[in-house]
């Protein structure tokens, strides 16, 4: 893994394309911005997508984390996508349907850059370990529409056939020290299906949810930042902790719970 700042708890996919939305996201509570080449872009517009990316990343988003999703190794788009990605100033790389270690290998010394790993493929989830030990890969996102497809589950399912994909990708993340990304909710007026289904991701581990429309990130944001009740608790354990096994408001706590606590304050913002 390539260390980079924490993981974003919102990670949101635009067009490149779409000038009017790269203008939007400079004004977006997100943690990450990333332009898409790929699937949200039409084949006759795929070039003019790739200069409208460079340019935005020279542009800049702030504080917010830039990022660039190319086409596939497989593509014709593929290569021109990287001497864009590699000349772009881009903080991150976005690489769909990464199957193998040596693939993520090859994008990252060709663009010079991190690279985020998209596990779309039963392939990519059997090989999600060595591409989340790789030094170039700074985190994996878990592509739940396409792992859906490939593994010939209905799109109208939950992701109850996913879980043992989803939970594949956290293990290999964090085997890794790499991020860990949950993929996107398509039901862009179902907040308490989105709400839910983050709240799930959290659970299983993940760091943060990529979204494909404005009105998911605060939802998101909501479901992986942490409560207020949980920022006290976490203060208050730093506050206690004397070091080694000891009891701490009834339960017993140790080396690994101060550190979880230390975490989710620096996330939180509110880190001493």
């Amino acid at each position: 893994m390539t260390s980079m700042a924490l993981a974003p708890r919102t990670a949101l996919f635009l067009p490149a394309s779409n000038a009017r939305a790269i203008a939007k996201a400079r004004t977006l509570d997100c943690d990450m911005v990333i332009l898409d080449l790929e699937d949200a872009v039409k084949p006759e517009d795929k070039d003019a997508a790739r200069q409208a990316a460079v340019a935005a990343m020279a542009e800049g988003f702030g504080e917010r984390i830039a990022a660039i999703r190319i086409n596939g190794v497989d593509t014709p788009e593929h290569e021109a996508d990287l001497a864009a990605a590699a000349r772009s100033a881009a903080d991150l790389i976005v690489v769909p349907k990464v199957e193998d270690a040596a693939c993520a290998v090859r994008v990252a010394e060709a663009v010079g850059k991190p690279i985020l790993a998209m596990i779309e493929t039963p392939a990519g989830v059997l090989a999600a370990v060595a591409i989340a030990a790789q030094p170039g890969v700074t985190g994996l996102i878990a592509g739940t529409n396409d792992l859906k497809s490939s593994l010939g589950i209905p799109s109208a399912a939950g992701r109850g056939g996913l879980s043992l994909a989803l939970q594949t990708v956290v293990l290999a993340a964090r085997a890794g020290n790499a991020w860990a990304l949950d993929g996107v909710f398509n039901a862009l007026a179902d907040a308490e299906g989105l709400a839910a289904e983050c709240r799930e991701g959290r659970a299983l581990g993940f760091d943060g949810k990529t979204l494909i429309h404005p009105g998911q990130i605060a939802i998101a944001a909501k479901a992986f930042g942490a409560t207020a009740d949980e920022i006290a608790d976490a203060r208050a354990l730093l506050a206690a902790a004397q070091g080694g096994a000891e009891r701490f408001r009834d339960r017993m706590i140790e080396a690994m719970h101060v550190a979880q606590a230390r975490v989710l304050l620096q996330r939180a913002g509110d880190a001493e």
